[in-house]
């Protein structure tokens, strides 16, 4: 690290400590000089000033850290923390303030070299600037909430730095650390299949409406606002939205409009999935899964017969290669993904390390998952004896911004009845 600022906010009943760090792009690498900015606040209330601290790494990959905001604070989840804890809101590398990446960074790069730049954005870099921000804030140790693919991050700081965190929680991103991203992503078909056919039990007049859609696609008949013509695909990528709390009134609302009219063509276009705003999320969601692997178009090469036979099932973070063509947004960024996916990945996690970790704290799986599924979280799990298991129906994929599961976790780390 050879460079940190600090600034301090206040927005109300909040204090706000801005620190930015330059960090290497390529970490244990002396020979390559290249630098990125990292960005994190930290927020506490008054007297919270010396709580010990707790790292919120945020789902994606490729999003940035929510921005707090005062009483009533945003995230939902924030008043539960910061009755605890000091809350380090990190931007991961390529996000946000920490050196984002976008279209304007390709277009000078090009797409060799924004590949190549993408590589080293990985949950393992992302862990090596947590360590330089723990250093730069004089911590000994600290806590860490993983959500989603923060949880898989999470998992990677406990390989490499188990002895700098005193408690981990994680919301639905116990991933697989012993599986390929094939079995990944067929598995998630299978939930997938669940959730569709849960849906249509409860709407089933709505197949029929589906199917109809699925009719429009085929004809080009779909158009989104900003000139996409939706495909079969992406249009079943809207069914993403039933992962989460609340999702199946997106697709309701979807199922009970005139496709013809501007509010379904609007909401379709806020419903899909891998849009223009966070490329990253696109361009190497798969890598997530990637523990040793080159993806090649997991996703896409594992799915299954009856998702080919019958269109009206719907998929999740299942991502198609047709997209670098037919979507407007992602076109930009397709020879970046083409390359990515034949990228051999280094490995992220081992099983040993984190059996050995003594890793202790409280997890959230949900039984529904689409998105990381529930087998695979209870096979790492059990390399975890120490972090508590909660396991419930109660909330899907978002549960943490939907319900009271981080207090939830902190009473099971404390040996508290659950609430």
């Amino acid at each position: 690290m050879s460079d940190a600022t600090t600034r301090v906010r206040r927005m109300l009943d909040l204090t706000l400590e801005e620190h930015a760090l330059t960090v290497p792009l390529v970490w244990g690498d002396d020979a390559d000089t290249r630098t990125i900015d990292v960005f994190a606040a930290v927020v506490y209330r008054e007297g919270g000033e010396d709580l010990p601290y707790l790292v919120y790494l945020q789902g994606g990959p490729g999003n940035e850290a929510p921005r707090p905001f005062h009483s009533p604070t945003a995230p939902s989840w924030l008043d539960t923390a910061l009755a605890h804890h000091r809350v380090v809101m990190l931007d991961q590398r390529g996000t946000g303030r920490s050196t984002p990446v976008g279209d304007l960074d390709l277009a000078e790069r090009g797409a060799e070299a924004t590949a190549e730049h993408l590589t080293h954005l990985r949950a393992d870099a992302i862990v090596r600037d947590a360590e330089a921000l723990r250093e730069h804030l004089g911590a000994a140790q600290w806590n860490l909430l993983g959500q989603s693919f923060g949880g898989f991050t999470s998992l990677a700081y406990l390989t490499a730095f188990p002895d700098s965190l005193d408690r981990v929680f994680i919301t639905g991103g116990l991933s697989t650390v012993t599986r390929t991203p094939d079995e990944v992503y067929a598995l998630c078909y299978d939930k997938m299949r669940d959730a569709s056919e849960r849906y249509y039990r409860r709407f089933p007049e709505h197949r029929e409406r589906m199917r109809r859609l699925v009719e429009l696609a085929a004809a080009g008949d779909l158009v989104l606002p900003r000139g996409e013509v939706v495909s079969v695909s992406r249009l079943r990528s809207a069914g993403s939205a039933l992962g989460m709390n609340d999702g199946w009134q997106t697709v309701w609302s979807l199922m009970e409009q005139d496709p013809r009219s501007n509010a379904f063509r609007h909401d379709l276009a806020a419903a899909m999935p891998f849009g223009g705003r966070n490329p990253l999320y696109f361009a190497f969601h798969e890598s997530s899964y990637a523990n040793g692997h080159a993806t090649r178009w997991s996703a896409e090469r594992v799915e299954p017969q009856d998702f080919r036979d019958d269109p009206t099932l719907f998929t999740g973070e299942h991502i198609r290669r047709e997209w670098t063509q037919t979507v407007p947004a992602l076109q930009p960024w397709g020879e970046v993904a083409l390359r990515l996916a034949e990228h051999e990945w280094p490995r992220l996690y081992d099983a040993d390390a984190l059996s050995s970790s003594g890793a202790r704290g409280a997890a959230a799986v949900y039984v529904n998952d689409v998105y990381v599924p529930l087998e695979y979280s209870l096979e790492t799990a059990a390399l975890l004896p120490d972090v508590r298991l909660w396991v419930t129906s109660e909330h899907e994929h978002n549960g943490l911004r939907a319900g009271q599961v981080l207090g939830h976790l902190l009473d099971l780390a404390a040996d508290r009845r659950i609430r």
